[in-house]
């Protein structure tokens, strides 16, 4: 199934790891609020389009490399994880089948950082 990501993980991954791609799947009001360090804005409506972007234009638009399709540590929020739920079946769909959801998402992740 999903492999869901909890928020001790995310902490773990923001800490250590340089093979994180944290996508925030949210609109761009909600992100200008507030956003976890280290996520890259792919609102849910265009993450179909991204991930079918070449490498080129993908780097060009966001800023960082295009995901491998068996990236280790792809993972998806939106604010209470459901809209990050739809867009990993988009990205698996696609291929991307590694894709994981931070299931808390920002709701979790603002009550627990304050």
């Amino acid at each position: 199934m999903t492999n869901p990501v909890s928020y001790e993980e995310l902490k773990a991954l923001l800490a250590k790891s340089k093979d994180l791609i944290l996508i925030d799947v949210r609109e761009t009001d909600e992100v200008n609020k507030g956003r976890i360090p280290r996520s890259t804005h792919i609102a849910l409506g265009t993450v179909e389009t991204a991930f079918k972007m070449s490498p080129e234009d993908f780097q060009a638009t966001y800023g960082i490399p295009k995901p491998a399709l068996d990236a280790p540590e792809l993972v998806f929020y939106c604010r209470s994880g459901k809209r990050s739920a739809e867009a990993i079946s988009k990205a698996r769909e696609l291929g991307y089948v590694t894709a994981r959801n931070y299931t808390g998402s920002y709701l979790d992740w603002s009550r627990r950082e304050g």
